[in-house]
This record gives C-alpha cells, sequence and structure tokens, in this order.
C-alpha cells in the first residue's frame, strides 16, 4: 500500500514538483519575487485598513462592491486581491498568497500568474452583478443584499491559479479535488464567495480549453513552424509541450 501511495504521489506530483524545486535550489525566495511583493502588500493593507484613519482609503482603493459602478470597481479589482477581508484572519490570506502565487510563480512566471489570478478575481466580480440582476429566485442568482457585500481578497485568484497549475502539470486529481471542495462548499454554505469561486473556476476552465485547443491546432503538420507554451517546464499528460522562460 505505501509503495501504491508513493508511485501515486509521483505520478501526481511528481513534474510539479520538479518544477518548484530547480528554480528554489538554485535562487531561493529571491525566485518568487511578485509572490513576496504580495505577501507585504497584503500585510500592508491589513495594518492599514484597521487603523483609524487607514480603513476608508483602503476601502476606496481597494473594496469592491457589486452595487458600486462598474468603472470604479473594475479599477479596484485589482488591489482587491491583496485587501483581506475583515471577517477572516489574515493569516489565511498569507499562506494562500505565499504557497498557490509561489508555486503559480515558479511554473508560470510572475505576469502569467497575476494574468490568471485576475482572470479568476474578475469573473467574480462580474459574476456578483449577472446575480444579483437575476434575482435570488434564479439558479444561479442571489438576493440583493449582496450587492453591499465588501468583495475582497485573494481566495477565488488562488482557487483559479490551483486548478490551472494542476492542470498544466498533470496533477488533475489536485485540481479535481479543489474543484468538488468549491462545489461542495456552495451547497454546504450558499454564499456570494461560494459562488464567486464557482465563476473562477469556470472562467479558469475555459482558459485551459482554449490553451489546449490551441496548441493542437498549431500542433498540427503543416508549412507552420511549431510552437511552444510560454513558461518553464512540460505538464505530464497536458499534451502541452515544455514551459520555456
Amino acid at each position: 500500500m505505501r509503495g501504491t501511495l508513493a508511485r501515486w504521489a509521483r505520478a501526481e506530483w511528481g513534474p510539479l514538483y520538479a518544477a518548484v524545486r530547480e528554480p528554489l535550489r538554485r535562487r531561493g525566495l529571491p525566485a518568487v519575487p511578485m509572490t513576496l511583493a504580495g505577501v507585504a502588500l497584503t500585510a500592508l493593507l491589513q495594518y492599514v485598513q484597521n487603523q483609524p484613519w487607514g480603513y476608508q482609503p483602503v476601502q476606496d482603493l481597494g473594496a469592491v462592491r457589486a452595487a458600486d459602478p462598474l468603472g470604479p470597481a473594475l479599477l479596484r479589482t485589482p488591489l482587491s486581491l491583496f485587501v483581506p477581508a475583515l471577517d477572516l484572519p489574515v493569516w489565511g490570506a498569507l499562506v494562500q498568497i505565499l504557497l498557490v502565487f509561489g508555486i503559480a510563480e515558479l511554473c508560470l512566471g510572475w505576469w502569467r500568474t497575476l494574468a490568471i489570478a485576475y482572470l479568476a478575481t474578475l469573473a467574480g466580480t462580474l459574476y456578483a452583478r449577472l446575480g444579483i440582476t437575476l434575482g435570488p429566485h434564479a439558479p444561479f442568482g442571489l438576493p440583493w443584499t449582496d450587492a453591499q457585500v465588501v468583495d475582497t481578497g485573494p481566495s477565488a485568484a488562488v482557487v483559479g491559479l490551483a486548478v490551472f497549475v494542476g492542470w498544466r502539470y498533470g496533477a488533475y486529481v489536485t485540481a479535481g479535488a479543489v474543484t468538488l471542495a468549491m462545489v461542495v462548499e456552495v451547497l454546504v454554505k450558499e454564499n456570494l464567495a461560494g459562488k464567486e469561486h464557482l465563476a473562477a473556476l469556470m472562467a479558469v476552465g475555459v482558459l485551459c480549453l482554449v490553451a489546449a485547443a490551441r496548441h493542437r491546432s498549431v500542433s498540427r503538420p503543416g508549412p507552420a513552424r511549431g510552437h511552444r507554451w510560454p513558461g518553464r517546464r512540460a505538464g505530464r499528460g497536458s499534451g502541452l509541450p515544455p514551459i520555456q522562460s
């Protein structure tokens, strides 16, 4: 049994472990500068928003509500990733960013990590507006009271990055487990955050399908030159070529 589990673990996480281990061995924590900056920014915003003079500026710059006009909400969305939710312990957000953003940055590079994180967060932000428009009695609707809920934190980005990296490196069981956990979250406690996580998963799922379809189309025999997916390592079973820097 122990040998079977070891073989399964190597098959599930071996390519991902190799992609993470090499840059960390060579450079250490400086290999993830964006992640470290995100952790520091989150800690700073947590401190500032808990000061009498800092709460309102943080709200004005990084708090998103579905009731807000769309333009200001879109401008606030990037910073909202790093504004911890006031009703949750800040260490949870810090650990999520350090681990998931760090692994994604090592595997995908910093700008792709930020792009996927923003896509997932934006999907949740836009879904909230759609859900409130549909109303509480629609299958994917939301009650009007959710329009005033402050929507901040890295959770949607973390969920999206975890699934994308898992898919990219062949850790399909892990990616499936994250997806299943988000579905169970909505079934057990139906709230805005849980449904936004599902919206983030759907957006990242579409991104995975587009990436796979694009690779298949450019990999067909023909006069066109081969395409290489940008990044650093190959993913087991994904059918995609090695990631290059």
